[in-house]
């Protein structure tokens, strides 16, 4: 698995961005995020041997990209690449992307077991999602690596009932249930917003398709595995794509003047044009103290 490595000049960013990473990428991804100087209290600044450190913990054979947060850090990186033995130098990238999103990213990514090309892609094309919200040109993420096309189209449709819409929690968990079917094309298109298709195994793709509450997504398969990919995506759209927010209320129940309310619905008498909604409030008399 890739290694992620953060460099910050301030300590307390860093312990920020490990809490966030490992909320979406798990307590086993290789990742460390090291941040001000090797002194008492830690003030701010960057310290090469404490990145060397950091890279050495968390180094394979798949490779590690580090991201930085301002210049020095990158003189920092820099440095900390020369101490390291040639074999381990070799399998490090530095990469331009933003801290926060882009090891958010990565480390979603990397935990798919994606190579360290595929893993730094996703972390350049993290800002994304926030550039198509502000109408910005967006950094479109390299498309994800799959098997074979044989075969028709399968295709899945799922209302979005998380509050807070396909946001980060839930959009790494949809790209956690497609990761074992490799050798299948999956892409997700918002129907009612009118984005996509996003790639599935994409992160920054998906949280671009900007889905609220409510939407529809229709989820398409094409290639071996297909049908197991869209059984697995139903399952985990069925369980609020590991979210824990409250699903979307029901839509209000419309009654014409003068008709019957539906069974289990009380009907009360307008007192003004229009609609209000709001928490339903029971007036009771005060009783006497006895």
């Amino acid at each position: 698995m890739v290694g992620i490595v953060v460099v910050s000049h301030s300590a307390r960013l860093a312990e920020g961005v490990a809490e966030l990473v490992r909320g979406v990428g798990g307590p086993e991804l290789p990742f460390r995020a090291t941040g001000g100087v090797d002194a008492p209290g830690r003030p701010l600044g960057t310290d090469a041997a404490l990145v060397r450190d950091a890279i050495e913990e968390v180094w394979s054979e798949d490779g590690v990209l580090v991201l930085m947060d301002l210049g020095s850090a990158l003189l920092s990186a820099d440095l900390a690449l020369e101490m390291l033995a040639p074999g381990h130098r070799d399998r490090v990238r530095l990469c331009g992307a933003p801290v926060v999103e882009g090891a958010v990213a990565a480390a979603v990514q990397a935990g798919q077991g994606s190579p360290l090309d595929r893993v730094e892609a996703e972390a350049r094309a993290a800002l994304s999602a926030k550039a198509a919200h502000l109408g910005e040109d967006p950094v479109r993420p390299a498309p994800a690596a799959a098997g074979g096309r044989g075969g028709g189209v399968a295709e899945l449709r799922v209302t979005l009932r998380n509050r807070l819409g396909l946001h980060l929690r839930p959009a790494a968990r949809l790209v956690e249930a497609v990761a074992p079917f490799t050798d299948a094309e999956i892409l997700v298109q918002d129907a009612t917003g009118g984005r996509g298709p996003a790639s599935a195994r994409s992160l920054s793709a998906l949280l671009g398709l900007g889905a609220r509450q409510g939407h529809a997504l229709v989820v398409t398969a094409s290639g071996a595995g297909s049908e197991e990919a869209l059984a697995a995506v139903a399952r985990i759209a069925g369980r609020g794509f590991g979210d824990r927010d409250e699903p979307a209320p029901a839509p209000p129940v419309e009654v014409a003047p003068g008709g019957a309310a539906p069974e289990g619905c009380l009907q009360g008498a307008p007192a003004s044009p229009g609609q209000a909604l709001g928490p339903v409030r029971h007036l009771r008399a005060a009783q006497p103290d006895a």
